[in-house]
C-alpha cells in the first residue's frame, strides 16, 4: 500500500543534520486496517476500503461492528485505489514504516480551511480601488463586472463568494522524521487543513 491515512497535528521545526531548520507538519499517521475489498465483478471497480482510528462503539451502527467485527471500531474509513500488484485480505494492518522511508516524496490530500464568503480581494487577490480623485469608500470593491454590448455578467467571472473547505492535494513534500512508538510522521512544508483535518498521504516516490 502506497496510501496511509493520518490527521494534521500542528506545524513545528525540524533541524537536519547540517543545523538547516524546515518548516514541517507533524501528523498522527496510521495504523490502518483494511476492511473491506471492492471487486470489479462485484462493485465494478477495485479498491481497498481502510479504517483509520477508534470511536466508542456505542456510536457505531449494528451494521457496521457487523461488517468489523473483531477488527475493532474506527473513526472513519476511506477507499483508496488498489494496486495490481499487492494483494489484500480483509483485518491486515499496515503503520508508517510499512509505506514510507527517511526521505520519501510523498502527496499529501486534504480539504482546506474554510473561509466563509469572503470579497475579491481576499478571495482573487484583486488590488481594489484607486485612493485618488475623488473616489470614496472603493478600497475593496471588485470594480465594474458588466459588459455594454451583451449587457449581462459573464459566467465565471471572479466575484466574492465562498472561500475554502476544497479538498486539495499539495505534491512533491518530504518525509523529514518518523515515530513508529507514537505513529507520528514529519512532513516538511505546509499540508492542507486546519489542526484535526483529516489527510491521505500518498509515497509518490519509487
Amino acid at each position: 500500500m502506497k496510501t496511509i491515512l493520518g490527521r494534521k497535528v500542528a506545524m513545528t521545526q525540524f533541524f537536519d543534520e547540517d543545523g538547516r531548520a524546515h518548516a514541517a507538519t507533524v501528523v498522527d499517521a496510521g495504523p490502518a486496517t483494511v476492511t473491506a475489498l471492492k471487486t470489479m465483478d462485484r462493485d465494478g471497480y477495485e479498491a481497498v476500503q481502510v479504517g483509520f482510528g477508534s470511536r466508542n462503539e456505542k456510536n457505531v451502527s449494528q451494521a457496521l461492528q457487523k461488517q468489523w467485527g473483531d477488527m475493532g471500531t474506527f473513526a472513519l474509513t476511506r477507499e483508496l485505489p488498489m494496486p495490481a500488484e499487492l494483494a489484500y485480505t480483509i483485518g491486515d494492518s499496515y503503520s508508517i514504516t510499512d509505506v514510507f522511508e527517511l526521505g520519501d516524496t510523498v502527496a499529501v490530500t486534504g480539504t482546506s480551511k474554510g473561509k466563509g464568503f469572503q470579497g475579491v480581494v481576499k478571495r482573487h487577490n484583486f488590488a481594489g480601488g484607486r485612493r485618488s480623485h475623488g473616489q470614496k469608500h472603493s478600497e475593496r470593491e471588485p470594480g465594474s463586472i458588466g459588459a455594454t454590448g451583451p449587457a449581462r455578467v459573464f459566467k465565471g467571472t471572479r466575484m466574492a463568494g465562498r472561500m475554502g473547505s476544497d479538498r486539495i492535494m499539495v505534491k512533491n513534500l518530504r518525509v523529514l522524521a518518523m515515530d513508529p512508538e507514537t505513529n507520528t510522521l514529519l512532513i516538511k512544508g505546509a499540508v492542507p487543513g486546519r489542526r484535526g483535518t483529516v489527510l491521505e498521504i500518498m509515497k509518490t516516490s519509487a
